[in-house]
């Protein structure tokens, strides 16, 4: 006899067993009549839980449409404000360039006013009036 004591066939034998009765234990487990109504539960709990995840989906969608929305209002706002902006700065300018021709205007006249009254004057010089 060998030194090691479950020799080869006792081993395979008790493996063959070992599997046997993992065997006889998931044959039982799939019997049970328990397994059906844990099986619907646990469906059932799915179904509820891709249920609420597709509201939450929904509502997701939802959201992202209304923020879009007003985004796109606040785009049509800001656009409307910026073209408003740009037309009181054209006509500020054009305001701004009126007036500087008017002072243009006006300092050209004095200074022919000027001018006149010099060349006036001179002809008084010359004449003796």
């Amino acid at each position: 006899m060998s030194f090691q004591t479950p020799d080869l066939n006792d081993r395979q034998s008790s493996a063959a067993a070992a599997k046997k009765a993992l065997l006889e234990k998931f044959r039982a487990a799939a019997q049970d009549p328990r397994r059906a109504e844990r099986e619907a539960e646990r469906r059932a709990i799915a179904e509820a839980r891709e249920k609420r995840n597709a509201e939450r989906e929904a509502i997701r969608l939802a959201r992202e449409a209304e923020l879009a929305a007003e985004a796109a209002r606040q785009a049509e706002l800001a656009e409307k404000a910026r073209k408003e902006q740009e037309e009181l700065e054209r006509l500020l300018a054009q305001e701004r360039a009126d007036a500087e021709l008017r002072l243009l205007a006006e300092q050209k006249a004095a200074r022919d006013a000027r001018y006149a009254a010099r060349k006036a004057a001179k002809k008084v010089r010359r004449r003796g009036y």
